[in-house]
């Protein structure tokens, strides 16, 4: 028999494309002239020894049928010491991801639970496409940082009788808490570092967040940001619109300045991934940074202090953040405990790019 054709039906209607039933354990038993307990023992390596003549029978019946363990109902009926847990994260190039993965992995290995990741690029149809396959697998419950899909994503979950738990921010209102750093207080105090602690009188903030600028990027988060910026600047709050990639902050920190009889006292910059750029697009238009513009983001990673200058951010708490993520993804109390915003505070770490420390 054609081999594409081993595992067809034939229909009446629709012909001999139509995929044929998953071979079983007992089909390769009927196949091999043996009982499904002589199948189960040549395939599990035991508990009992089988003969040579027995085990090439079941083996080349197996092959025959191109028959595949169910891996998710041999796990059901082990004991077992690893449980699974899914993380969806939309860009794993970004540090604050990245931080937060290694944090869950390390985390959940303590509780014995591994950690399946997919990587959603900010695509709401990857996200449900993830959600699905990990909910099929039969993972323990789904951790969600920055959903761009979270009604239809949360349907599917609700369906599996899945626990979810949404992370750092979703794209629409969820009808349970985020875990996360208050973002308003964390723009409210990148802008504060620079008006209380520098003096600076002109600040400007950097970043897009409506969804005309942003098409694939944490616009949800950028607009808190710039809210609790706006909240210590006031009326005169600017905003130099970005798409949130470098390229984008560059282009728009450059066009700023071009329309400037003077650079802005500071930036407040809304995203760890335009920081660099803005940096670049200050010196490149001739002035320096701290002494004609300081400069505040958020999120640097460890890897910035080997950089040219250093970053002045706003940081978050990835560690407690990820414990109260996974103690309400885990717990098997009917009603999770309230999240407290002091468990989770932000603070800046001072360094080269605002003037703390000297360059």
């Amino acid at each position: 028999m054609n081999e594409t054709l081993r595992n067809r039906s034939t229909d009446p209607e629709t012909g001999p494309n139509v995929t044929a039933k998953r071979p079983t354990l007992a089909d390769v038993a009927t196949r091999a002239g043996v009982s499904t307990a002589v199948v189960s023992y040549v395939l599990n390596d035991g508990p009992r020894p089988v003969s040579d003549t027995l085990r090439a029978k079941v083996i080349a019946a197996a092959d025959e049928l191109r028959y595949r363990p169910d891996r998710l109902a041999r796990a059901l009926r082990r004991p077992r010491r690893w449980r699974q847990i899914g993380l969806l994260v939309p860009d794993l190039t970004m540090p604050l991801y990245a931080a937060l993965v290694g944090r869950v992995e390390i985390e959940a290995r303590e509780r014995d639970h591994l950690t399946m990741i997919g990587n959603t690029g900010y695509d709401p149809e990857r996200e449900l496409e993830f959600a699905t396959a990990f909910t099929e697998v039969g993972i323990d419950g789904l951790m969600i940082v920055g959903a761009v899909d979270p009604t239809r994503t949360g349907g599917i979950c609700a369906r599996a009788r899945m626990p979810v738990v949404w992370v750092h921010n979703t794209r629409s209102p969820v009808d349970s808490p985020i875990v996360g750093a208050d973002h308003v207080a964390a723009g409210r105090l990148a802008a504060q570092h620079l008006t209380e602690v520098h003096g600076c009188r002109d600040i400007v903030f950097v970043g897009g967040f409506t969804a005309d600028d942003v098409r694939y990027g944490d616009r949800e988060t950028v607009a808190q940001r710039f809210q609790g910026f706006a909240s210590v600047v006031g009326d005169t709050a600017t905003a130099i619109p970005t798409d949130l990639t470098a390229a984008g902050a560059y282009r728009g920190v450059t066009d700023h300045l071009a329309t400037r009889d003077r650079p802005p006292h500071g930036l407040v910059v809304g995203t760890n991934a335009q920081a660099d750029a803005a940096v670049r697009a200050i010196t490149d238009a001739g002035f320096r940074v701290p002494d004609q513009v300081r400069i505040v983001g958020f999120d640097a990673s460890a890897a910035r202090n080997f950089s040219q200058i250093t970053l002045t951010s706003v940081q978050q708490p990835i560690e407690a953040i990820t414990r109260q993520a996974l103690d309400r993804l885990l717990t098997t109390a009917p009603e999770p405990a309230a999240i407290d915003p002091a468990s989770l505070p932000i603070a800046v770490k001072p360094a080269e790019s605002c003037g703390c420390l000297p360059t």
